[in-house]
Protein backbone atom coordinates (compact mmCIF):
# COMPACT_ATOMS: atom_id res chain seq x y z
CA UNK A 1 0.00 0.00 0.00
CA UNK A 2 1.24 3.46 -0.92
CA UNK A 3 -0.14 6.92 -0.34
CA UNK A 4 0.45 10.54 -1.24
CA UNK A 5 -0.76 13.83 0.16
CA UNK A 6 -2.13 16.38 -2.27
CA UNK A 7 -3.35 19.88 -1.45
CA UNK A 8 -6.17 21.27 -3.58
CA UNK A 9 -5.18 24.68 -5.00
CA UNK A 10 -8.33 25.39 -7.01
CA UNK A 11 -10.59 27.59 -4.87
CA UNK A 12 -13.64 25.74 -6.28
CA UNK A 13 -12.35 22.42 -4.95
CA UNK A 14 -13.44 19.17 -6.55
CA UNK A 15 -16.66 19.63 -8.51
CA UNK A 16 -18.05 17.58 -11.42
CA UNK A 17 -15.29 18.13 -14.01
CA UNK A 18 -12.27 17.40 -11.80
CA UNK A 19 -14.12 14.56 -10.07
CA UNK A 20 -14.69 13.02 -13.49
CA UNK A 21 -10.99 13.28 -14.27
CA UNK A 22 -10.08 11.60 -10.98
CA UNK A 23 -12.60 8.79 -11.45
CA UNK A 24 -11.74 8.10 -15.09
CA UNK A 25 -8.04 7.97 -14.20
CA UNK A 26 -8.57 5.73 -11.15
CA UNK A 27 -10.70 3.28 -13.14
CA UNK A 28 -7.73 2.51 -15.40
CA UNK A 29 -5.97 0.73 -12.54
CA UNK A 30 -6.61 -2.53 -10.69
CA UNK A 31 -5.55 -1.11 -7.33
CA UNK A 32 -8.10 -0.09 -4.73
CA UNK A 33 -7.79 3.71 -4.58
CA UNK A 34 -9.21 5.74 -1.72
CA UNK A 35 -9.33 9.50 -1.22
CA UNK A 36 -9.56 10.83 2.32
CA UNK A 37 -9.72 14.24 3.96
CA UNK A 38 -7.85 13.43 7.20
CA UNK A 39 -9.10 16.56 8.99
CA UNK A 40 -12.77 15.67 8.55
CA UNK A 41 -12.50 11.90 8.33
CA UNK A 42 -14.44 11.85 5.04
CA UNK A 43 -13.33 9.28 2.51
CA UNK A 44 -14.36 8.02 -0.91
CA UNK A 45 -13.69 5.29 -3.42
CA UNK A 46 -11.79 7.14 -6.16
CA UNK A 47 -13.58 5.04 -8.80
CA UNK A 48 -17.08 6.27 -7.87
CA UNK A 49 -18.08 9.71 -9.14
CA UNK A 50 -20.80 10.53 -6.63
CA UNK A 51 -18.63 9.32 -3.78
CA UNK A 52 -15.79 11.68 -4.80
CA UNK A 53 -18.15 14.62 -5.39
CA UNK A 54 -19.96 13.94 -2.12
CA UNK A 55 -16.83 14.52 -0.07
CA UNK A 56 -17.22 18.28 -0.47
CA UNK A 57 -13.52 18.93 -1.13
CA UNK A 58 -12.77 22.65 -1.15
CA UNK A 59 -9.72 24.71 -2.03
CA UNK A 60 -7.01 24.34 0.58
CA UNK A 61 -8.04 20.84 1.65
CA UNK A 62 -5.21 18.34 1.86
CA UNK A 63 -6.12 14.89 0.62
CA UNK A 64 -4.57 11.57 1.50
CA UNK A 65 -4.78 9.37 -1.59
CA UNK A 66 -4.07 5.71 -0.98
CA UNK A 67 -3.63 2.93 -3.51
CA UNK A 68 -3.34 -0.75 -2.70
CA UNK A 69 -2.60 -3.29 -5.41
CA UNK A 70 -0.22 -4.43 -8.09
CA UNK A 71 -0.15 -1.10 -9.95
CA UNK A 72 -0.37 1.21 -6.92
CA UNK A 73 2.75 3.27 -7.64
CA UNK A 74 1.77 3.92 -11.25
CA UNK A 75 -1.81 4.76 -10.23
CA UNK A 76 -0.74 7.37 -7.67
CA UNK A 77 1.75 8.95 -10.04
CA UNK A 78 -0.85 9.23 -12.81
CA UNK A 79 -3.52 10.59 -10.45
CA UNK A 80 -1.17 13.26 -9.14
CA UNK A 81 -0.14 14.19 -12.69
CA UNK A 82 -3.76 14.44 -13.88
CA UNK A 83 -4.81 16.50 -10.85
CA UNK A 84 -1.97 18.96 -11.44
CA UNK A 85 -2.81 19.17 -15.14
CA UNK A 86 -6.44 19.91 -14.26
CA UNK A 87 -5.32 22.82 -12.08
CA UNK A 88 -6.35 21.21 -8.84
Amino acid sequence: MRSIEYTIHDENGIHARPAGIIVSTAKKYNSVITIQIPESGKSADAKKLFSVMGMGVTGGDTLLITADGEDEAEALLKLETEMRSAGL
